[in-house]
């Protein structure tokens, strides 16, 4: 037997046909960059986010930076962060020059905890960046009253829920604005890096474009000091055929969901995921906790199943941060989930007979 974590070859076998006429439309066009492929691919993903403006951006965390950064955020301004996060969520905000503050999660969603924020705010917060972990988004109406209450904004980061839905509205719409990642393992994958920002704030929208691109809305006209992060014509032409595809991928995902999760309940000594009943997961990975997780992964691989560890070290443990003084214990929610996670194999195509061989093989492991 022999079941990978992920198969990202299987998507472009699929779509073959659209995604090489995809392809060839840009080669031939001699246009590569800041064209209408991404044009286009902004209109079309702003309204499936339900925002007014997209636009395409270099990758997932230069997305995030560059919002942090058109916001006026930096040296001297905090920003809230999730404890329970991919590192790159914090360095969002420090490469802005601003100092992320981290809070705890909710055990049972792993997302940031509403009840957790307001002890952490300070006349020196600036804005809440909320991670939609796992393709499960957070609580954010709570979140929005804090940020209400005390004047912030609200940036979402959404590199792993694109598609996810809160109460009926999508993820990336849910407050002032939204980065997300089209790495290529994500639920709406590139071949290749790219990101974007959604908003429906004019004003910032105008800022991010002028940032991305070297801080100049005409060539050689610079008015601020920007970077170079620009979706590609290439890029966005591959994923303006895969957006079609998403709502579909995003089902066959819940699907995948279903069934593990109607199969493992009965093994105790794993936590399956808890689904609120606002929320409309896209299950972006499948992730379980076990507390030998180590010894797990080891016994999964020798039947032949690919695992992931999302992620083994948490941001403030990371030597990166060791600037900011954090120890072992200070975050100790995020740690226990840290040192138990356990990813299963999670992608839209993967087969029935794969799914069944899973759960046999956790059954197995686990009666033994």
């Amino acid at each position: 037997m022999n079941i990978p974590f992920l198969d990202l070859k299987s998507p472009y076998i699929e779509l073959k046909d659209e995604l090489d006429a995809a392809y060839r439309r840009v080669m031939e066009s001699g246009w590569y960059i800041l064209g209408r492929e991404v044009q286009s691919f902004e209109t079309e993903f702003a309204a499936y986010c339900e925002t007014k403006y997209c636009i395409g951006v270099a990758n997932g965390l230069d997305a995030l930076h560059l919002i942090v950064r058109a916001y006026g955020i930096g040296p001297g301004d905090e920003v809230i962060v999730p404890s329970n996060t991919y590192i790159a969520t914090w360095l969002a905000v420090t490469h802005a020059g601003a100092t992320p503050v981290p809070v705890e999660p909710d055990e049972r969603t792993y997302n940031l905890d509403p009840a957790r924020i307001e002890q952490a705010i300070t006349p020196m917060t600036k804005a809440i960046l909320v991670v939609h972990l796992y393709g499960q988004t957070a609580d954010m109406d709570p979140i929005n009253a804090i940020a209400q209450k005390y004047g912030l904004k609200i940036i979402e980061d959404c590199a792993q829920a694109h598609g996810a839905r809160y109460k009926g509205r999508r993820a990336g719409s849910l407050g002032d604005a939204a980065g997300f990642s089209f790495y290529p393992g994500k639920n709406l994958g590139a071949i290749g890096d790219g990101g974007a920002v959604t908003t429906n704030d004019n004003e910032l929208s105008e800022r991010i474009k002028v940032l991305r691109n070297y801080g100049s809305q005409i060539k050689y006209h610079n008015e601020v000091v920007g970077f170079n992060s620009r979706l590609d014509e290439l890029q966005a032409a591959l994923l303006r055929v895969k957006l079609t595809k998403l709502d579909e991928c995003n089902e066959r995902r819940r699907i995948v969901a279903s069934s593990y999760i109607q199969d493992l309940t009965t093994i105790t000594p794993l936590t399956i995921p808890f689904i609120p009943e606002w929320a409309e997961p896209v299950w972006h990975l499948f992730v379980v906790r076990q507390d030998r997780r180590d010894e797990l992964q080891k016994m999964l691989a020798e039947a032949g199943i690919g695992t992931m560890i999302h992620y083994p070290i948490p941001p403030h443990l990371q030597p990166a941060y060791s600037d900011l003084g954090y120890k072992r214990g200070d975050f100790p929610i995020s740690e226990a989930i840290h040192n138990s996670v356990i990813s299963l194999p999670m992608w839209p195509g993967i087969t029935e007979d794969s799914i069944v061989s899973v759960c046999a093989s956790l059954h197995k492991v686990h009666s033994a």
